[in-house]
């Protein structure tokens, strides 16, 4: 069988556990406070944006090689044949941009 317990020593257990219950509160406290979501939201869309960004950033990185290993040999001597058209049509759609905009601002 168990011991009788003193009554200090169930005093001391309850005010344990009021500490113990008291730290609980706080802390539950803190979770629910309105900054604390919004921090941890703005963790979460920042988290999600840098892993977008990231994952945009190396497809352009892949695309932009695509296209520079494609206009070039093997031996990285520039295909005429693919590049001056390219540049051509860099070209003209430069020109139509700087054509389209002196008209709305003229």
């Amino acid at each position: 069988m168990s011991e009788a317990r003193t009554p200090a020593q169930i005093e001391a257990d309850i005010v344990r556990r009021r500490e113990q219950l008291a730290e609980t509160l706080d802390e539950i406290g803190v979770r629910v406070h309105p900054k604390t979501i919004i921090g941890d939201a703005k963790a979460r869309v920042a988290s999600t944006v840098d892993q977008t960004a990231g994952r945009a950033f190396a497809g352009v990185n892949r695309l932009v090689t695509d296209v520079r290993d494609g206009l070039r040999h093997e031996d990285g001597a520039p295909r005429l044949e693919r590049l001056v058209p390219v540049a051509l049509l860099a070209v003209g759609v430069v020109g139509l941009l700087v054509v389209s905009a002196r008209r709305r601002h003229g």
